[in-house]
């Protein structure tokens, strides 16, 4: 059994194998700039976690190893920390590419959602209780304006993933040549910032900001469709899958499985974000003494969490079974209080104000981002 549901969906994107392979290549490019060729193929090592505890990090076991098989001077200029920050920085593109991908689909479904359903009639609720007649369009249109600015953010993210190279104090102090610094940002399609940021984490938080903003988008949806999808609301529920939420006593029940766990990768999210900021807070002297450490499994959960969750809502999304009947039913029923602000009236898709306008500036914007 795997601690998170859905863990497969992220797998080899940020496993222990994955930062392994992440930091050869960290290695490998900056061999490569300094005029050196190291040809690795598909060799990677498995490091001994007494070494790895030994030595506080991963990188000396693996520099180790390194050396054991190269040919040629490896590492010279780096400090462990120049590896591993780089080394997350080029997972966190892997996740957030993947991230980015599963978004689309979500926000393809939803833009579909909010045409078909323009001027499908629902009670609009607020504080849980009727308020006035809203569509299902619009509230299909809501939840792609977060996943709108989420792709947005992600992408500004990505494009500013930067390399760290700064040596043992964040001084360059055995690079002898400062041009090569870019040209080992380019070589891995990272960005030089123009100085280390050993000790200045805000491009770690940054990228943990946009991936928690996910997560509340996402746990928007989720938490609407777990309470509309509640038997005495019904008004959608989870495409059915053969063998997916079913109870181990109750033969009757069809759990909203996909909504529940996307809810709570939204509830994980905000507490991991912190973490990183925390350990930001705490980035002191030239190299941190147990914030960085501290900032790696938050950050690794983080991005797992924004990776699955993502893939379990564009699975969501496009099964959604919306059950525009049962919403004008209710919207019929309860038009005495959805109409009381106007005065009264028997008919709410004559108070729909500018939903159907709304709708379709968000659609547009939608069709218009690609």
């Amino acid at each position: 059994m795997t601690v998170l549901p859905g863990s497969h969906r992220a797998a080899g994107l940020l496993d222990d194998a994955a930062l392994v392979r992440a930091m050869l290549d960290v290695e490998v490019a900056w061999a490569s700039v300094l005029g050196s060729s190291l040809e690795l193929g598909d060799w990677a090592p498995v490091l001994d976690p007494v070494e790895v505890e030994a030595a506080g990090n991963p990188v000396l076991p693996l520099v180790k190893a390194l050396r054991a098989r190269a040919s040629v001077t490896v590492h010279t200029g780096l400090t462990s920390q120049d590896v591993l920050d780089t080394a997350f920085m080029l997972l966190a593109r892997g996740a957030v590419e993947r991230v980015s991908a599963d978004l689309r689909r979500v926000g393809a479904a939803l833009a579909g959602l909010a045409v078909e359903h323009r001027v499908s009639v629902m009670a609009g609720r607020t504080l849980t209780q009727f308020a006035v007649p809203i569509t299902f369009g619009l509230k299909a249109a809501r939840w792609l304006v977060g996943v709108l600015d989420s792709l947005d953010e992600l992408d500004t993210v990505r494009r500013s993933l930067p390399v760290q190279c700064g040596g043992a104090a964040g001084t360059l102090s055995r690079v002898a040549d400062p041009a090569v610094v870019p040209a080992f940002a380019a070589s891995l399609g990272l960005v030089w910032p123009g100085m280390p940021w050993h000790t200045y984490r805000a491009p770690v938080t940054r990228l943990g900001d946009a991936v928690v903003r996910v997560c509340d988008a996402l746990g928007v949806l989720a938490a609407d469709v777990l309470t509309l999808g509640r038997p005495e609301i019904g008004e959608v529920r989870e495409g059915f899958v053969a063998g997916r939420g079913g109870s181990s006593t109750m033969p009757q029940k069809r759990n909203p499985v996909l909504s529940v766990l996307v809810n709570s990768a939204a509830l994980q999210a905000p507490g991991l974000g912190a973490q990183l900021h925390l350990c930001a807070a705490r980035a002191v002297d030239e190299r941190p003494d147990g914030a960085w450490h501290a900032e790696w499994p938050a950050l690794r959960a983080l991005l797992e969490l924004a990776v699955v969750a993502s893939a379990q809502a564009a699975e969501l999304v496009e099964g959604l079974e919306v059950r525009a009947d049962v919403m004008a039913r209710r919207a019929s029923e309860a038009a005495g209080e959805l109409l009381a602000e106007r005065g009264g009236g028997t008919d709410p898709a004559s108070y729909l104000g500018q939903a159907e306008t709304f709708v379709d500036g968000v659609v547009k914007r939608w069709q218009g981002s690609w």
